[in-house]
């Protein structure tokens, strides 16, 4: 059974940093593309960023120059840093891999994360 499990949201102030992490574990063969996606209240799910296995990265506009995805293949682990904090940054925040287990490959997502701004 794969699971990814994500960590390190948080309530912070705007301008402030939180750092997101997602681990997956399971009997995993090997994992394709690995993303951060989010919620805000009343919105639909948006892609924040991905990752590629070989280092290659998409971000949307609104966090160019202010989150940064990268990944530990060796422990089949993902980050987020997010600096420069926003109000609109607020919401759940949810891991996404494109991998192939040694059963099948398909899409997972995890039970996502709750990111607040506010002062």
């Amino acid at each position: 059974q794969v699971q990814l499990v994500e960590s390190g949201g948080g309530l912070v102030q705007p301008g402030g940093s939180l750092r997101l992490s997602c681990a997956a574990s399971g009997r995993i063969f090997s994992i394709y593309v690995m993303g951060w996606y989010r919620q805000a209240p009343g919105k639909q799910r948006e892609s924040v960023a991905v990752i590629t296995n070989d280092g290659n990265t998409n971000y949307a506009d609104s966090v160019k120059g202010r989150f940064t995805i990268s990944r530990d293949n060796a422990k089949n682990t993902m980050y987020l840093q997010m600096n420069s904090l926003k109000p609109e940054d607020t919401g759940v925040y949810y891991c996404h891999a494109d991998l192939r287990s040694i059963l099948t490959r398909g899409d997972y997502w995890g039970q996502g994360t709750q990111v607040t701004v506010s002062s």
